[in-house]
């Protein structure tokens, strides 16, 4: 890495490729002033995106920028539009400032929700310096190398019936159903995980990027978004205490840098 960029909102580790993986889930601080507020249940914070920097530890290898936040999506969920608005019109999905779990528990104790004032506070204070980074990296690697991949890399249980019915695919990409990436690049990915053989794959399926993806990819400017829902059970323990297992890990991480490489192949082609 040429430089990191250390905060108490975020890491910013500059590479030297014209790659940035952004793990804008990984985070699982609370602010001491919110623990009061909230329950033991979002003390536990287990909807976070568990050991993908880990996971994606190959990719400092390949030279690429990562930026990963220090503060849990139950404070403010960095992949969510700044005025809240549903990405999924007509489903049901978790919120900027989540009031409950992916189970639907409470996160607040009865009366402790945040207000109006208290989510504008967070967007400022934890939101907005992590999209300030992440616009400000990917221009500066448009720059150098004329074009950029974003790499949004998320994982989730693999079975949570609120947002969807029975077992998720493995390996899900969205590219805003092609808005947010070079044309056929997230159906070229899947078909790759289906040659591997080992994993299912969709593109733009229940999962088609969110707010990052659809926010910032502009293939048309030479700026690639793609987005991974990984399913947890591929490389860690999906229940309580959430354990990396190492096995499964070193099983998928090839699949995954292959994966990577792939698309950077591909944009630098278009």
């Amino acid at each position: 890495m040429d430089a990191t960029h250390d905060c108490s909102i975020y890491t910013l580790e500059r590479g030297s490729a014209p790659l940035l993986i952004s793990i804008p889930h990984r985070g699982t601080r609370i602010p001491a002033a919110l623990v009061e507020e909230m329950t033991p249940v979002a003390l536990r914070v287990d909807d976070c995106d568990w050991h993908l920097e880990r996971l994606y530890a190959f990719a400092r290898e390949m030279g690429a920028s990562i930026l990963l936040p220090e503060y849990a999506r139950y404070v403010i969920d960095l992949n969510r539009p700044p005025d809240d608005a549903n990405l999924y019109p007509g489903r049901d999905t978790t919120g900027l400032c989540p009031v409950d779990t992916f189970e639907k528990e409470p996160l607040y104790r009865p009366g402790h929700a945040p207000s109006r004032e208290q989510i504008d506070a967070r967007r400022a204070l934890y939101w907005q310096p992590y999209h300030d980074a992440l616009a400000g990296e990917l221009a500066a690697l448009r720059e150098a190398h004329g074009h950029a991949l974003l790499w949004e890399a998320h994982s989730i249980r693999s079975v949570v019936p609120r947002f969807f019915e029975g077992r998720l695919p493995d390996f899900n990409f969205g590219t805003a159903d092609g808005a947010s990436a070079a044309a056929g690049l997230a159906e070229r990915l899947a078909e790759t995980v289906t040659r591997d053989g080992r994993y299912t794959s969709v593109a733009n399926g229940r999962f088609k990027g969110g707010y990052i993806t659809r926010r910032y990819g502009d293939p048309a400017s030479g700026i690639h978004a793609v987005q991974l829902e990984l399913t947890q059970v591929t490389y860690m323990e999906e229940a309580s205490p959430y354990a990396y297992d190492e096995t499964r890990a070193s099983a998928v991480q090839p699949l995954l840098r292959e994966l990577v490489t792939a698309a950077l192949d591909y944009i630098e082609r278009r």
